[in-house]
């Protein structure tokens, strides 16, 4: 495949190109209320070339082989039509010769189809058994891709990546009160992540019984501890994309906001983004730019110290790529995404953050959210009452809200059990959805945090 990928780039006639071919093989087993709704394998391919040419990108894609040489010229006859409003030169990479292979417990393609069938519904029977549960749904899903890259410069690298996840939901009614709860786990360490969730599954059950005789949350300002679920969610949604250059350079105001050495909070924060951890969901070894992955600092000891970029932006910006160029699949433009995103360890112990709150919530798992620049607004999948340093009786409906930058200082203590999270889904950013990524955080605890409610 790389031979033939770097025939293609032989028809280039001057300056820079790259061509990423894909091969897409996947499995989804949905079952609802009882009855297997989907069920199905797919295989796709296809691939890209991008022509680089004074600023500006040509973008064009292929689906068969024998397509590229049309591709090729199509994405050159683009870049060259272009007028982009400034000119950048592309900083010189090294080229990069590599082969990417999966470090996997168990391969999820030794495991048939009807085993993993079989374990949707051991899954789905656990979580049924009660009158009030009127919605139940477990879901596998299953991604193994094959990703060929090669450039002007001479790099070539394959790279596999497999993900392996399953999920699982209850939407409960009492009267008129609905109420849903859910988990999700997934990564890339193979078929071993899905099994033995028993009690996980059951959780939920117990979560959704919880939320049906909870009392809806007064409104007002709480000290909140958020799990590392919701504070990874956090971090992600409403610092994180902040921190993707393509919207900084952009964005005036933004770039006011994003100014390096600036503080973001106590010495005790420190934020990263880091594409380097294998196992995680948003694990690459290598970004769409042929970058390699690495840990890169967003805030180091409260100061805002990095941001994310792709090779375009990092010469537009004078700084230097992070392997943050992705693109959801071949037939989109690589953009600057986020991989594994989290708050580092502090040394607080969850009694020791619980200590001293008089009226305050401990906030668990995110349902979802929307940011508007700095300004942020999530919903909690569930929550209880703090009252003198002790977690009381649970409360629902709990929707957290505030300025991203003004909470990030609020944060006033840090716990020391960091978790990270994938599972089904992943992020969303123009029209690419949804991207693998993970995102995580030990407990942490924040002061005057906006809670709205009755």
């Amino acid at each position: 495949m790389i031979e033939e990928l770097k025939r293609g780039l032989g028809h280039i006639s001057e300056g820079y190109a790259d061509i990423r071919y894909e091969v897409w093989r996947t499995t989804s087993i949905n079952m609802i209320n009882g009855k297997i709704e989907v069920a199905s394998t797919h295989v796709i391919s296809g691939g890209s070339v991008r022509y680089y040419h004074r600023g500006a990108y040509g973008f064009s894609t292929f689906t068969r082989l024998e397509d590229i040489e049309g591709a090729v010229r199509s994405a050159e006859n683009l870049a060259k039509l272009l007028k982009p409003k400034q000119e950048v030169v592309l900083k010189p990479q090294s080229p990069v010769k590599d082969i990417v292979e999966p470090k996997v417990s168990i391969n999820p393609n030794k495991i048939t189809f009807d085993e993993k069938v079989e374990l949707v519904k051991k899954y789905h029977d656990l979580l049924t058994g009660n009158d009030k549960f009127v919605a139940v749904s477990v879901t596998y899903g299953e991604s193994l891709l094959t990703r060929y890259f090669v450039n002007t410069e001479g790099t070539e690298i394959i790279e596999e990546r497999p993900y392996c996840g399953i999920s699982g939901s209850i939407t409960g009614r009492d009267g008129n009160l609905l109420q849903r709860a859910f988990r999700s786990f997934g990564d890339l360490r193979g078929y071993e992540t899905v099994l033995r969730r028993e009690a996980d599954f059951e959780e939920i059950k117990k979560d959704v019984l919880d939320l049906l005789r909870a009392d809806k949350v007064e409104g007002g300002v709480y000290t909140v501890i958020l799990d590392p679920q919701i504070a990874g969610v956090f971090i992600h949604e409403a610092f994180g994309h902040l921190s993707e250059s393509d919207l900084i350079f952009r964005n005036e105001k933004l770039k006011e906001i994003m100014t390096l050495g600036k503080d973001m909070g106590t010495d005790l924060l420190s934020v990263v983004d880091d594409g380097s951890l294998e196992g995680e969901r948003g694990f690459i070894a290598y970004d769409d730019d042929g970058i390699k992955s690495r840990k890169n600092y967003l805030i180091k000891n409260g100061k805002l110290v990095g941001r994310l970029h792709s090779r375009y932006t990092s010469s537009l910006m004078g700084e230097e790529p992070t392997g943050n160029s992705r693109a959801v699949n071949f037939n989109y433009m690589p953009i600057v995404r986020m991989t594994n995103t989290y708050i580092e360890n502090g040394t607080e112990t969850f009694e020791g953050l619980l200590e001293g709150i008089q009226r305050g919530l401990y906030v668990l798992g995110a349902l979802g959210g929307q940011t508007e620049l700095e300004m942020f607004t999530f919903s909690s999948a569930k929550a209880y009452k703090i009252e003198n340093g002790k977690i009381g009786s649970p409360v629902r409906d709990v929707v957290l809200s505030g300025n991203v930058f003004e909470t990030l200082k609020n944060i006033d203590a840090i716990g020391s059990d960091l978790q990270m999270y994938g599972g089904l889904g992943g992020c969303g950013k123009g029209a690419q959805v949804p991207l693998p990524v993970s995102d995580g955080a030990p407990h942490i605890r924040i002061k005057n945090v906006i809670i709205g409610g009755r």
